[in-house]
């Protein structure tokens, strides 16, 4: 006998405004690829791992001969994919799950795009080839125990010493922290004041990782609390064009606009799961998806699905063009995750009891999506950029 709802998480297709027609066949097809990889390996065997906060490293493994990583890198056997490409990638790997996705969004994201926007030719060509292959997974750390949205505000120092730098302080949230090989740690000049950028490559005495527990969101996935303990980096190592917080701040810009994407995906996760619950679970004699009261939820659902769609699309135009500024990536981030939020509860909602079993594909990513609306900026402090663009106050510093 077949399971009930055997088929739960499976992409049933929500594109209600016809915007597949605008992919390239390009796009198109890794899309696809990206699908079938969900549908067929990632749902069936994912529950496991969220359920006992275990790392899949057999999917993970997997993204590498997907010719995903690396996003738009060029060259050094990246991707090299357009931005459309890049938030489709994204926006499939976290229907299937988050973190899942945001392994891929630290370790291409942030870790490689720090090398590929600051670092000199020779790292990237150091570096990089073997970051696209998986052979080394990269982390990104910059949030601090005291510094999440005033990380601007970082108490991490490196001191230099001949020709190498010391590094001294503490880190929280490092997704990846404690399985890279390599680390970007963001820290302080003593000297100059000023926020630079170094690859520390592990192990290096003086650095130690622990696995934050305890966490609800995003569980196969370790974030770490990283210490730093005069960790010696050579001058080699300190990414060459990474000379301010403002070329953090332009890491962070650009994967801002994916964590639309992200949310995307984790919303149509829902909405499917949702549709076809209502459609296979029989009350009162008759399907839910019979009901008046459920095919208006359905339908609001979809509603807000498709303007999360629209925003995704236009940023991706946007990007295409070189004219996503930070502020329009914080605006669509900041809807989408929040739309997210809503649409997951009203799946959880509409699965009544059953909504909080792993087996029905909802309530993992009702969990996950709170992550999402936490890092890369919190939907306050995304309101407040783009309420300083609008009104032309500033009211944080």
């Amino acid at each position: 006998m077949t399971t009930p709802y055997t088929e739960l998480g499976e992409a049933l297709g929500t594109d209600f405004f016809s915007v597949q027609d605008q992919f390239t066949d390009e796009q198109w097809q890794r899309f696809m690829n990206v699908r079938k990889f969900v549908d067929h390996e990632v749902l069936p065997d994912i529950n496991r791992y969220w359920d006992s906060a275990e790392l899949p490293w057999h999917l993970f493994r997997r993204l590498g001969e997907l010719d995903i990583v690396g996003d738009d890198i060029v060259g050094y056997g990246a991707a090299g994919m357009s931005p459309l490409s890049v938030g489709l990638v994204h926006m499939e790997l976290h229907r299937g799950d988050g973190s899942l996705g945001t392994f891929l969004g630290v370790h291409s994201g942030l870790a490689m795009q720090s090398i590929a926007m600051c670092g000199s030719e020779e790292q990237k060509q150091r570096w990089l080839p073997a970051m696209s292959t998986m052979d080394k997974l990269g982390a990104f750390a910059l949030t601090e125990p005291d510094h999440g949205s005033d990380s601007i505000a970082l108490e991490t120092t490196a001191r230099r010493e001949g020709d190498h730098w010391v590094i001294n302080g503490s880190k929280r949230w490092i997704g990846n922290g404690s399985v890279a090989d390599l680390v970007i740690v963001w820290a302080r000049d003593t000297d100059s004041g000023e926020v630079l950028g170094f690859v520390v490559e592990t192990p290096a005495q003086g650095y130690t990782a622990t696995v934050i527990p305890g966490k609800v969101s995003l569980r196969a996935l370790w974030q770490a609390d990283i210490e730093l303990r005069d960790v010696r980096v050579p001058d080699e190592n300190r990414l060459e064009f990474a000379r301010s917080f403002a070329d953090c701040g332009r890491v962070l810009a650009n994967t801002r606009g994916i964590c639309a994407w992200m949310a995307l995906g984790h919303a149509t996760a829902g909405y499917d799961a949702a549709l076809r619950y209502a459609k296979e679970r029989t009350q009162f004699g008759k399907p839910l998806a019979s009901f008046q009261i459920v095919q208006q939820r359905l339908v609001k659902m979809l509603a807000d699905l498709t303007g999360m769609q629209l925003y995704c699309m236009q940023i991706g135009r946007l990007a295409d063009a070189g004219k996503l500024s930070p502020t329009i990536a914080g605006l669509a981030k900041m809807n989408n995750t929040s739309t997210a939020r809503s649409i997951l509860s009203e799946a959880r909602d509409l699965l009544g009891g059953n909504g909080i079993l792993l087996e029905h594909h909802v309530v993992r990513h009702w969990a996950d999506i709170e992550a999402i609306h936490t890092f890369e900026g919190t939907e306050t402090i995304q309101t407040l950029i783009v309420g300083r663009d609008v009104t032309g106050i500033s009211a944080f510093t």
